[in-house]
């Protein structure tokens, strides 16, 4: 059964469908089912009028197989497939080299195309949307701080420091939400790394703003006073703000110093287009990882080694050996430690492989493309669908089932793995989402046991957990 959340998105997604799908529909191309040497339009079906098949990609979204979708149109179609989904005509593929080449291409093949509330919060100078040399400049300035020592070592000590604060107040027995948990530890941390600014009243407001910013993501696109798409822009003025103020004054006491967060590394890059407008914007699209994608990864992590208990087992002897060693030493634990739990490592890529955090990338064709015999016209959305990858039988054996041994295996279909996206636009933090669910793992299976309560995933219109995951901790003597 739907719940009243599920309801009222589907009725934003329905209304949505209806206000731009009639354009979208009445649209054709006619005599465009080949190119000009012979490569074939996919296969599929344009559905019903207006709507096209937009009600049953809904649908099958709020199930507990959101790629059941997918998965009977391949058997019909294959993996490559045309459909008309939210007013846009649409290639949806399941294929990976097809994927891989969606994801690989330049602006001159396929840009990015969102919908319109996303397209409208992130606005024309995010790295999310906007392309070329700027885009290449901006997410690679920034990546290579993300993946710095000096940033590793950082979050370590924060995120460390807040565990060990959490944790003195959980007592035996205690309900603890791990989703809530992981949100109010991470955010603070990214948000500082990113910005410099402190934990306090401005960062508890700055969060709080975030949290209606990140609403209206997936909205209606109505901007008028009320709407959530109008009070999402707002909150995202108030943040940005707050950053352009701090921006102002580190550039009027530019000292010359190492820079110390990603404001100082654009503002040290002396481009005339890196002006503080786009910075605030992109340090704003920058914190969504803090408060979605690393928490939910933890919290999905907690969910499958809670029904297994084998893997459990493995991965608490494995970080209990790593931390006696380090108390015979008197070390205390750095980032490269925690990299370095290789079987920890192997239950976040399975996590990720299961999970599917980010289910499918959006592209709007440039150009007519030919891509191993298929027909991709000038101006349609294609969607590469990742989620159906990770959980394809011929990828992965026994797809549906946590198995985090199987990333040891030699033969395994790393060239279908794409939980982070790739080519430019490659998530930048990867390499720091792995250590910061490294780190919460640590210092929970080391403190910790638990029993999970009952719970489960909801995977639209964002993967989340439906109760934050609860679990009744009980301290290790």
């Amino acid at each position: 059964m739907m719940t009243s959340f599920s309801w009222s998105w589907l009725a934003v997604a329905l209304l949505t469908t209806m206000v731009i799908g009639l354009h979208g529909w009445l649209y054709k191309r006619k005599g465009r089912g080949r190119s000009a040497s012979g490569a074939r339009l996919p296969g599929g079906s344009d559905g019903w009028p207006f709507i096209g098949e937009s009600l049953d990609f809904i649908s099958c979204s709020l199930s507990s197989k959101p790629e059941s979708f997918v998965d009977a149109r391949r058997i019909r179609y294959g993996k490559v497939f045309k459909t008309h989904l939210f007013g846009s005509r649409t290639i949806l593929s399941s294929d990976a080299e097809i994927n891989r080449f969606i994801l690989h291409s330049d602006a001159n093949t396929f840009v990015p195309d969102y919908p319109k509330s996303l397209m409208e919060l992130m606005g024309k100078s995010s790295i999310l949307v906007c392309n070329g040399a700027l885009q290449r400049r901006v997410h690679g300035l920034v990546g290579s701080f993300l993946k710095s020592n000096q940033l590793r070592g950082q979050v370590t000590s924060d995120l460390v420091r807040c565990m060990g604060e959490a944790m003195k107040g959980w007592k035996d027995g205690e309900v603890v939400l791990i989703q809530d948990q992981a949100k109010s530890m991470l955010f603070p941390i990214l948000v500082k790394g990113l910005t410099g600014l402190e934990p306090g009243n401005e960062m508890q407001f700055v969060r709080s703003q975030f949290q209606e910013f990140v609403a209206g993501l997936i909205s209606l696109p109505i901007k008028l006073p009320g709407s959530q798409l109008y009070r999402s822009l707002q909150a995202k003025k108030k943040i940005a703000t707050i950053i352009q103020r701090i921006i102002q004054a580190k550039r009027s006491d530019d000292k010359g110093e190492v820079p110390k967060d990603a404001i100082d590394i654009l503002i040290s890059d002396n481009n005339d287009q890196l002006n503080d407008e786009l910075i605030s914007d992109n340090m704003v699209d920058f914190m969504i990882p803090a408060e979605d994608s690393v928490p939910v990864l933890i919290t999905l992590i907690i969910k499958y080694l809670s029904e297994c208990p084998l893997a459990f087992r493995q991965m608490e002897e494995e970080n209990m050996d790593l931390k006696n060693r380090k108390l015979a030493l008197g070390e205390n634990l750095d980032w490269t430690d925690y990299l370095s739990l290789s079987f920890t490592q192997d239950v976040i890529s399975e996590s990720l492989r299961m999970g599917n955090i980010i289910m499918s990338t959006m592209r709007k064709s440039v150009r007519d493309v030919e891509i191993k015999g298929f027909f991709i016209p000038k101006g349609w959305r294609v969607v590469a669908y990742l989620r159906s990858l990770h959980l394809d039988q011929e990828n992965y054996k026994d797809p549906y089932e946590f198995c985090p041994w199987r990333w040891k295996e030699k033969d395994i279909n790393r060239s279908s793995f794409m939980p982070f996206g790739g080519g430019q636009r490659l998530c930048p933090g990867m390499d720091l989402a792995r250590l910061e669910a490294a780190i919460f793992l640590h210092h929970l299976v080391t403190n910790f046991t638990w029993v999970a309560e009952e719970d489960q995933i909801l995977n639209f219109p964002t993967v989340r957990m439906k109760g934050g995951m609860p679990i009744r901790v009980k301290r290790k003597n």
